[in-house]
């Protein structure tokens, strides 16, 4: 019986998510149907399939840019889109966290407000969730103590409480949170970063993400992701500094 009333209730959600999403296509269509047809052939026909991003990476990439937007409107599907292609409720909650950082508290609060919606409709609960203060992963000592000192030469004398905090809260804490793969973590902050127009920082991030794994092909792909997210201007601005980036990177 109980069986029975899951399957039901399945059925149900599946039902009245496809009714909803037939009801989305027809208000758009009733006001700019060319746009529609995009998103159908162009954006989830083709953009969606491309080689070089896996669909979780898409997903991660695209929440990472609605929220550093804070464009709610459409959040609510591709979070739920986001958890269809495995992205772990325990992942978008650090990528959450995560953006308060690096796109503003207020956008990662306005997300958790949606995030919770699509959690309880889904019944994820509290256990499937981080743990506020989980044991860290290890440090790289080399590398943050290079970070630091160049972060601290440039700018500690002028801006003491913002190096500190860079050092204290970001690399010490939250970039060694396990609940989010540190690859994904550069994933998120380069989203975030071409989401909002900030290609100085880009240099930097591009070659934090090659170092936490990611592939020249993948921070490409991503950038063409992005072009339909955020605009071509955004990427196109994007483009020579991280062409630069990978120029510059020793060759293995």
């Amino acid at each position: 019986m109980k069986l029975i009333a899951m399957t039901l209730a399945s059925l149900s959600l599946l039902t009245s998510s496809t009714a909803q999403a037939t009801e989305a296509r027809d208000d758009v269509r009733a006001v700019a149907p060319a746009l529609e047809k995009y998103k159908q052939d162009i954006l989830f026909g083709d953009l969606w399939k491309r080689p070089g991003l896996n669909p979780r990476d898409r997903s991660i990439v695209t929440l990472a840019a609605l929220i550093t937007r804070n464009q709610t409107a459409e959040m609510p599907n591709y979070l739920n889109l986001a958890l269809d292609n495995g992205v772990k409720p325990s992942e978008i909650s650090e990528i959450i966290t995560h953006l308060a950082f690096y796109a503003g508290w207020g956008n990662a609060m306005a997300a958790t407000t949606l995030a919770k919606a699509a959690f309880a409709a889904r019944n994820i609960t509290a256990d499937q969730l981080p743990p506020a203060s989980p044991n860290l992963l290890p440090l790289n000592e080399a590398a943050e103590a290079d970070r630091a000192k160049r972060v601290g030469d440039l700018f500690g004398a002028v801006f003491p409480g913002v190096v500190q905090y860079t050092t204290d809260v970001l690399f010490l804490d939250l970039w060694l949170r396990p609940g989010l793969a540190p690859r994904d973590r550069s994933l998120v902050t380069v989203g975030a970063l071409v989401a909002s127009g900030q290609v100085a920082q880009l240099t930097g991030h591009v070659n934090i993400g090659m170092n936490n794994g990611l592939t020249q092909t993948e921070i490409g792909e991503a950038l063409t992701h992005l072009a339909f997210y955020v605009g071509w201007p955004n990427v196109f601005s994007a483009m020579p500094v991280a062409k630069e980036a990978f120029e510059k990177r020793p060759q293995p």
